[in-house]
């Protein structure tokens, strides 16, 4: 019986150590990167020091605000694959 509640709690455990949330509270400054017609609006987080490309940077209108500091909630589209290539996300809100 104690072997089946060990068990059973280690499971438990497991599955929710592997769930990950795709939400990010980001703080950081608005730039562009890329070269000539490779261009793409990042956020760079002041935690972390990490690039996130802005997939749509349309919807919040985010290319005027280049070179501030914003927060901002996101969700993660993609992973980053390495240099050259950051993680993307997907704005949620502008705060």
């Amino acid at each position: 019986m104690k072997k089946h509640i060990i068990l059973g709690f280690a499971t438990l455990g497991f599955i929710m150590g592997c769930t990950q949330s795709n939400d990010l509270d980001l703080e950081g400054r608005l730039a562009v990167k890329g070269s000539s017609i490779h261009t793409y609006l990042v956020i760079e987080d002041q935690k972390s020091h990490k690039n996130y490309k802005i997939q749509n940077k349309e919807s919040f209108n985010l290319m005027k605000r280049q070179k501030q500091t914003v927060k901002i909630k996101a969700k993660l589209v993609k992973e980053a694959i390495g240099p050259g290539f950051p993680a993307v996300i997907e704005v949620v809100e502008v705060k």
